[in-house]
C-alpha cells in the first residue's frame, strides 16, 4: 500500500464535519490533513497543507464554495476537489465543474461513493452523482454541437457572485465595501450589474435567487 490520500474537509456544520471525518479515517488509504469551516479558510489551509484532495461543500460562510475552488485550484493545482453537496440544481453543478472540481457528490450518496469519489480523483479521473450525470453528459454533448447559452448564474464572475452571497446574508453596500476591501461605488456597480444579468428589481429577488442557487443557507 502506497502513501494514503491526504484530504482536506471542508464543511461549516461541526457535527456532520466530525462524522465525515470519522468515516474517512476508517479507510486506511485515507488521511484527513486538516478541517476549516468556510471558504476563505479552506484555501488558506489548502496553501499550507498542499492536500491531495479538497472536499468542500458549495454553501459555505464568508467565501462561496464555487469561489474557494476557483481560489484552490490557481493556487494548489494539484489539488483534487470533491464537491459534496444537497444542491443539484443544473446551472450550479455546471458552475463547480467549469470552476475546476473533479467531482461532485451529492449529500444523499452512501458514504461509500464518497470514498470511491476520494480514491478516483486522486488517481486521476472524474466522479459525478448518477443524479446529475445525465444533464451533464447533454450539456456536454450540446456544447460539441455549437452549445447553449450559459444561464444568467453561470455568467456571474466571481467578484459578482461573492457580493451577491453578501447582500442575501443581509449585508449593506458600505459593510461589504469595508469586507472586501474595495470602493462603494464599485459595490454598487457590481449590483447593478447582477440585477441586470439575473433580470431582478431589488434586494428580496437578489436574496431570493441566492437562496435557490445554494450561495447561502436557507
Amino acid at each position: 500500500m502506497g502513501k494514503p490520500c491526504r484530504v482536506l474537509l471542508v464543511e461549516d456544520h461541526r457535527i456532520l464535519r466530525e462524522g465525515l471525518k470519522a468515516v474517512l479515517t476508517s479507510d486506511p488509504e485515507i488521511e484527513v490533513v486538516g478541517e476549516a469551516e468556510d471558504g476563505r479558510e479552506a484555501v488558506r489551509a489548502a496553501e499550507r497543507l498542499a492536500p491531495d484532495v479538497v472536499i468542500l461543500d458549495l454553501t459555505l460562510p464568508r467565501t462561496s464554495g464555487l469561489d474557494a475552488i476557483a481560489e484552490i485550484r490557481e493556487r494548489c493545482p494539484r489539488a483534487k476537489i470533491v464537491v459534496l453537496t444537497a444542491h443539484k440544481a443544473e446551472d450550479l453543478v455546471l458552475s463547480a465543474l467549469r470552476e475546476g472540481a473533479h467531482a461532485y457528490v451529492l449529500k444523499e450518496a452512501s458514504l461509500e461513493e464518497l470514498t470511491a469519489a476520494v480514491h478516483r480523483v486522486r488517481d486521476g479521473h472524474r466522479y459525478l452523482s448518477p443524479e446529475v450525470t445525465g444533464f451533464v453528459v447533454e450539456r456536454s454533448l450540446a456544447g460539441g454541437e455549437g452549445g447553449e447559452p450559459a444561464s444568467a448564474f453561470e455568467t456571474l464572475t466571481p467578484r459578482e457572485r461573492e457580493i451577491l452571497k453578501l447582500v442575501a446574508e443581509g449585508y449593506r453596500n458600505r459593510e461589504i465595501a469595508e469586507y472586501l476591501c474595495i470602493s462603494l461605488r464599485t459595490v454598487e456597480t457590481h449590483r447593478a450589474r447582477l440585477m441586470k444579468k439575473l433580470g431582478v428589481e431589488n434586494t428580496a429577488a437578489l436574496t431570493t435567487y441566492a437562496l435557490e442557487k445554494g450561495l447561502v443557507a436557507r
